[in-house]
Formats: structure tokens, sequence, C-alpha cells
């Protein structure tokens, strides 16, 4: 995945417009579009504001990382191929997974306080 790719996943997992990101981390629309696009590479600085906007780390945008390497070797075998596959999904359908994860999650906090 480019650093274009990981920015707009990263953007859209906030629920962010490319208008926002731009004004958070001091540029604009047009700007964030390129980067997007891998048209041109942020600076180090711009860079490290976007990941501290997205809530990842610079790593992961500027390198081909798992977000989740750190934790990767506490998973099964099982569950870390389906994890690695997951990357090679549009992000479209990425944003769809994330979707249905997140209610999950959020069913099963709600059943652990009803009880």
């Amino acid at each position: 995945m480019s650093f274009g790719e990981r920015l707009t996943l990263s953007r859209k997992r906030k629920n962010l417009t490319q208008d926002q990101l731009g004004t958070a981390i001091g540029t604009n629309r047009d700007m964030v579009g390129k980067y997007e696009r891998d048209a041109t590479v942020p600076s180090i600085d711009t860079a490290g504001k976007m990941a501290d906007v997205l809530s990842v780390s610079l790593d992961y945008l500027v390198r081909n990382i798992n977000p989740e390497a750190e934790t990767a070797s506490n998973l099964s075998p099982l569950l870390l191929g389906k994890l690695e596959n997951l990357e090679k999904l549009s992000i479209k359908d990425q944003e769809y997974l994330m979707a249905v994860i997140d209610a999950f999650i959020a069913k099963s906090k709600l059943e652990s306080i009803m009880k």
C-alpha cells in the first residue's frame, strides 16, 4: 500500500474530508489530494502532523508496515493470515469491514454494560 493509500484510508477512518485534514495540518484540500494521489510527498513535519491528526504512527504512514505489527506476534496464525489479506481489499471494502467490526465492538460493550 502506498503512502497516499494509507493516508486516504486513515483519513476516511477518522471521517475527515480532505479540506478538514488540510486545515488541521496547516495546508489545503488540493495539497491533501496530491498527497493522497502520490503526486507529491509531504515534508517530515507535515507527515508528522498528519499522523497526529489521524491517530496513526508516522511509521505507518511513511513505511510499508502493518500498524498492528507490534501486537501481531500475539495473534493466532489463522487470524494473522486473515489480517494480512485484509490489506489487499479495496479501501472501500476495508471501510465497510471496519464499520462491521466497530458495530460488533459497540454491541459487545453495550452487552457488558447491560449485565
